[in-house]
């Protein structure tokens, strides 16, 4: 079913400025990659420019298969999802290009990247290995949410 089909039922799709409000509210998401024969999901923080732009923080080792990955796709994809309840939730799908971002422009993300979320195990982590900054430009972007009883269900609590 299309989004336009579950309209009855209390799904709406988001506008440009309601998917750069969530994506500016949430710090999480799931980035699709291309691998041989299944998807590679990999659940990655970000940093968002408020634009057009989300940047990750890979930690990697000796060999990654993340940024082996990420350096061999074309267009890869992001998804980001809230759910509060079954009647209240949002996601936004972001499709788009990831590049590394030079050492030498790390300095300019500084600010934007402070305040990702990253468990414990990769901060500790981040001291002995190897960083990298990867940049999602995004190209596409949709977004749904549900808030609230569908309009049917609502009504016949009146």
């Amino acid at each position: 079913m299309t989004v336009d089909e579950l309209r009855e039922y209390g799904l709406l799709p988001m506008d440009d400025e309601e998917i750069s409000g969530f994506l500016s509210s949430q710090r999480t998401g799931v980035l699709g990659l291309l691998a041989e024969d299944v998807p590679y999901l990999l659940p990655l923080s970000y940093g968002y420019d408020g634009e057009e732009r989300l940047y990750f923080t890979y930690l990697v080792g000796s060999r990654s298969q993340k940024a082996e990955l990420s350096e061999a796709t074309d267009t890869a994809r992001f998804l980001v999802y809230k759910v509060d309840t079954m009647y209240n939730w949002e996601s936004v799908l972001l499709t788009g290009r990831l590049d590394p971002v030079p050492e030498t422009e790390w300095d300019g993300l500084e600010e934007l990247l402070n305040d990702i979320w990253r468990p414990s195990v990769l901060q500790s982590g981040a001291l002995s290995g190897d960083v990298t900054i990867y940049e999602f430009r995004i190209d596409e972007q949709t977004g749904i949410k549900h808030q609230g009883l569908p309009p049917r269900l609502e009504s016949t609590r009146e």
